[in-house]
């Protein structure tokens, strides 16, 4: 609640011209534009290009801004947008998915064993999300990456909550099968589908 509170004293100053408050803002989300950037287009230029466009834009447009509502999914929405125009005339799938894989794993590995299990593991579920539509991608990775609801990612795309929950099942489904770890149900027991 104190982020919110103080995002919405930041936003006020930024409509009265405050290029400080913009900084601070910067500093304060930056992480999770760029990680959701990055996540959905799968190159790290092109995750820093989109960053600074979203402050670009909310700079630009500040004073459309609500600063009564959270200021996360005004960003999020932007950097989404950002980055479907991206990916889209450009077909970029599957592009450059270590450096994202490195960042996700972050820095909980502790044994050199820990460390090359991690990378491997993020390296194919980067490479599976990078690679579902990006219908998927995109409610995906801000329900999985930066914790929203259902609720939210509607809010935030502007679709109803039932194509929230639809993308996300079949995302869900076809990373569980890029993955290999789909089962099926037989005779009261789970068993791996070959």
């Amino acid at each position: 609640m104190e982020s919110r509170h103080r995002d919405h004293e930041l936003v006020i100053s930024l409509q009265g011209g405050d290029l400080n408050a913009l900084g601070v803002l910067f500093d304060r989300h930056q992480t999770m534009v760029y990680r959701t950037a990055l996540a959905i287009v799968g190159d790290t230029d092109a995750a820093a290009d989109i960053l600074q466009e979203a402050f670009l834009r909310l700079h630009r447009f500040a004073q459309r801004v609500d600063p009564a509502r959270p200021l996360e999914p005004w960003l999020y929405r932007v950097t989404a947008n950002l980055s479907y125009t991206w990916v889209k005339p450009r077909g970029r799938w599957l592009s450059r998915l270590g450096d994202l894989a490195e960042y996700l794993a972050g820095e909980t590995r502790e044994t050199p064993d820990d460390l090359a299990e991690s990378e491997c593991s993020w390296r194919e579920i980067q490479k599976a999300v990078v690679s579902l539509p990006l219908a998927q991608r995109i409610v995906v990775v801000p329900h999985y990456l930066n914790d929203q609801s259902v609720e939210q990612i509607a809010e935030i795309l502007s679709i109803p909550e039932g194509t929230v929950k639809s993308r996300l099942y079949y995302g869900r489904k076809e990373l569980r099968r890029r993955l290999g770890l789909e089962r099926e149900l037989v005779a009261g027991a789970w068993y791996e589908v070959t």
